[in-house]
């Protein structure tokens, strides 16, 4: 039986822990970026659904929209929306591929999937810090930074979930803090503690968090000691198929050659 990749009692206690004095920064910036993609879209949703983790900015999001929790089989009616939103919580997913699939069949025809997660350059300061650190002290590593995914894999990601117009693009936000210690203590409050299920179990020694401390300020600090930590948000976008949409074109379908069009000249290859 394979592993998960999450401990989901795990994650719920860190939201649950979170929401009695939440950071929700990082969630706000995500929910401005739907809300961007969303303003381009020259078309009314009138049955969203909206997929989260983090009630306190996303239950006000689309008004009138079903709010589900995320979890392994989502509760959403087969082709009862015409806009299903995944909001920051695909990260945390033991089977992405199937969130997705799940949310596409909730999609009525022509309907628009937009998802918003950490991308694989998410914290990689700290995570570079903890691992010198951890095989400083102890010569090995155990995981405390959730794996996230690339940008290249995910949009292969959406067509192995059957949308149509796949598109996955990144965007980065740096936030400045004051002391690595800082930065962690505020990660408990956004609710992205570690919650992996093959996480070490006893508590963590004081001297790897000194000591992934000071490699972070030494790699990463600048003069004052304030150390940079870098949020990558990737966003996905596609489309329930419909005929109504535009097609591909055969191959050697073509009226017209590249070349003329480039103004280029066209070189032939030998056989």
């Amino acid at each position: 039986m394979t592993t998960p990749l999450t401990d989901r009692a795990a994650l719920i206690r860190n939201r649950a822990r979170a929401a009695a004095a939440p950071v929700t920064f990082l969630q706000e910036a995500a929910r401005d970026e739907i809300e961007d993609r969303l303003a381009l879209v020259k078309k009314s949703f009138r049955n969203p659904a909206v997929i989260r983790g983090f009630e306190d900015v996303w239950d006000d999001f689309l008004p009138g929209s079903q709010v589900v929790e995320d979890q392994e089989t989502l509760p959403l009616e087969q082709n009862g929306h015409d806009l299903v939103v995944h909001a920051m919580c695909l990260h945390w997913a033991d089977d992405p591929v199937g969130q997705l699939i799940q949310a596409r069949r909730a999609l009525c025809p022509d309907g628009l999937f937009l998802g918003v997660m950490l991308g694989g350059e998410t914290l990689h300061e700290l995570r570079a810090a903890l691992a010198q650190a951890e095989a400083d002290l102890f010569g090995g590593l155990s995981p405390r930074v959730a794996p996230m995914a690339e940008i290249r894999d995910l949009g292969a990601l959406l067509q192995r979930a059957g949308f149509a117009l796949p598109v996955a693009d990144s965007v980065r936000l740096t936030a400045n803090y004051a002391s690595p210690l800082r930065l962690m203590r505020e990660l408990r409050f956004m609710g992205e503690g570690n919650a992996l299920h093959s996480r070490r179990r006893t508590p963590t020694s004081k001297a790897l968090f000194q000591r992934a401390g000071e490699i972070y300020v030494e790699s990463f600090g600048d003069k004052e000691g304030r150390v940079p930590a870098t949020f990558e948000f990737i966003v996905l976008t596609g489309w329930a198929p419909d005929p109504s949409q535009p097609q591909p074109l055969r191959p050697g379908s073509a009226s017209k050659r590249l070349a003329d069009a480039l103004g280029a000249e066209e070189t032939r290859l030998k056989d």
